[in-house]
């Protein structure tokens, strides 16, 4: 009886596992290749876009007062105007304090000492006659209703230069939060609306920008030096006011 053999050589087995390691191959890399496109089309923008502009608004109310002040002393000693400087500054501190002012919410803003130069004609030089020094501190008044009143004790302390108060908001993220979706909402709707006027439907978001604003009322200025707001009775009466926050959007829509 006759039996046949077949002999499989190195080689054909070589062979056999190559074609079955490029099949294998050749399969991932159209699944990472159809994975890619798919990513890559998703990222393109559609040939059918609208692109809408809005804008959405908040009204703004300062919640925050900034007043500067100064003490500004001349005289020939330096040392002398110095202490007489200090002395004035620190009862004004003590006048702000007096307010119930955080620490934190004062801060020396400027301290100067220059020398003050006379010229003279017979040597044609000049020389030092004297000397000048400016202390400014800067305080942030939460309070709005206290900014009058400090700045109307502030000259009987020897404060001779105010300027303020300058109104502000602090957390205006607060504010353009709102002005942000009024913006979104309306820009929304003129796409549909323009979508519905050419026969399509609003799709995804491709694209947006947005820019933001706002007009703080100006700040009021005032200078005891030049008689004004010199009587410690007198307390100005400084309004806040309001203004609008805006935000404005632009967006870019699909169409479908």
């Amino acid at each position: 009886m006759a039996f046949g053999v077949k002999i499989v050589k190195s080689e054909d087995k070589i062979v056999a596992w190559s074609r079955i390691v490029f099949v294998w191959a050749g399969t991932i890399a159209l699944l990472v290749g159809a994975c890619a496109l798919r990513t890559w089309s998703n990222s393109v923008p559609s040939a059918r876009t609208v692109t809408v502009s809005a804008e959405g608004m908040a009204v703004v109310v300062p919640n925050l007062a900034t007043v500067s002040f100064s003490v500004i002393s001349e005289g020939a000693s330096a040392t002398a105007i110095q202490g007489e400087n200090t002395k004035k500054m620190n009862t004004a501190i003590a006048i702000i304090k007096g307010f119930a002012i955080d620490d934190k919410d004062i801060k020396t803003s400027a301290y100067n000492l220059s020398p003050r130069y006379a010229y003279e004609q017979k040597t044609g030089k000049s020389r030092i006659d004297g000397y000048q020094i400016t202390q400014t501190v800067t305080v942030k008044v939460r309070n709005l209703d206290d900014a009058g009143k400090i700045v109307g004790q502030l000259p009987a302390a020897g404060i001779n230069q105010i300027s303020g108060p300058d109104f502000s908001v602090e957390n205006m993220d607060a504010f353009l939060h709102g002005a942000r979706e009024e913006a979104f909402d309306k820009a929304y709707a003129k796409a549909k609306e323009l979508a519905r006027l050419a026969g399509a439907g609003v799709g995804r978001v491709v694209t947006f920008s947005e820019s933001s604003g706002s007009n703080y009322p100006r700040p009021m200025y005032m200078k005891a030096e030049m008689g004004m707001g010199g009587d410690a009775s007198s307390v100005p009466q400084f309004e806040a006011g309001s203004d609008e926050a805006r935000v404005t959007v632009s967006v870019t829509y699909e169409l479908r």
